[in-house]
């Protein structure tokens, strides 16, 4: 996340979704119903989503998988439908947190940009200040300890961010955010990757599925995806009107 209240483009999110291949999923679309606004990519097991965009409301909502304590088989419920709530709203979801397995929930908006973490047994709540912030799966990570944090905070930092928000295409829109979201030229099994793949002892692959840049402006939203991470001819922008 990169925040800069003064800037005319004041939001910026780049996600990458980690996930085992053999779970599918749909790009980008107006899916819900209950959420007719909304749009992400459909999660098809359990229908949910891990990111959603409110065009009309200048808002975005992503969701990362958290450590601690698991929901207990019997009330275990998706936590693909927290992102929807929160996108809505633009508030952590007002029910009960533990039928779902730890998460972190980020929630930008014109209004700043807050962060939920649920481990399992208690809540937290913090709201980003203004400078370029990495969230991952064991949260808000403000050292430098994480190999992944350490490489790609400071490239994100240091690439000039959006002017204003325009339809020109991806890579002319981003400019050095593009690359360094696809992976900045890391291979898949770097320690350092943004963008990895690797085979749990299973035999299951577990990789970045997909890729997500999202522009917060008072002008509206700027919103483009990737489903080929990696492969940057494959970004392209989602129609947010």
């Amino acid at each position: 996340m990169s925040v800069d209240p003064e800037a005319r483009v004041p939001v910026l999110l780049a996600g990458v979704r980690d996930e085992f291949v053999s779970r599918p999923w749909m790009s980008p679309a107006r899916y819900w119903a209950a959420h007719p606004g909304l749009i992400g990519g459909r999660d098809l097991r359990a229908g949910g989503t891990w990111l959603a965009v409110d065009p009309a409301n200048r808002r975005v909502a992503a969701l990362l998988n958290g450590q601690g304590t698991p929901a207990p088989e019997n009330i275990r419920r998706s936590r693909g439908d927290l992102p929807l709530r929160a996108a809505d709203t633009g508030e952590l979801p007002r029910i009960g947190l533990a039928a779902y397995d730890p998460f972190h929930l980020v929630v930008g908006g014109l209004d700043g940009v807050r962060l939920w973490s649920w481990n399992g047994e208690r809540v937290t709540e913090e709201k980003l200040p203004s400078g370029v912030h990495m969230i991952v799966n064991g949260g808000w990570e403000r050292g430098d300890d994480n190999p992944r944090v350490s490489r790609f905070r400071p490239r994100f930092a240091a690439a000039p961010r959006p002017a204003r928000l325009g339809s020109g295409s991806p890579r002319r829109f981003w400019g050095e955010w593009l690359p360094i979201a696809s992976g900045d030229g890391l291979p898949l099994e770097d320690p350092r990757a943004l963008v990895f793949r690797q085979v749990t002892e299973d035999g299951r692959i577990f990789a970045s599925l997909s890729v997500t840049l999202v522009a917060l402006a008072d002008e509206g939203v700027r919103y483009d995806f990737c489903p080929v991470p990696g492969d940057v001819s494959s970004w392209h922008q989602v129609e947010t009107v």
